[in-house]
This record gives structure tokens, sequence and C-alpha cells, in this order.
């Protein structure tokens, strides 16, 4: 199961917030944790 990687939450693929950063989908709990991810991947993308 992914972990939404602003807040550590277990996310569910099926989520309807993700993000695809150099290649790679991320998926998120709520907009907020996707808007933050969003404004600076490099950094939550480790």
């Amino acid at each position: 199961m992914p972990v939404d990687p602003i807040c550590g939450m277990k996310v569910e693929e099926t989520s309807k917030y993700r993000s695809k950063f150099q290649g790679k989908d991320f998926y998120f709990c709520c907009m907020e944790c996707k808007e933050t991810f969003d404004r600076n991947p490099l950094k939550y993308s480790r």
C-alpha cells in the first residue's frame, strides 16, 4: 500500500489525489498533501 510522502498516511492506489514525478506515481490522502508535494516534489520524492 502506498504511503503519502507528506503526512506518512497509508493510501489506497485508487486515491483520486495523485501526482507523477520523474516517472513515479505518488498518492495522497487529501488535496492539501498533493498541493504541498506539487509545489516542491524534489523535497518529498526521496
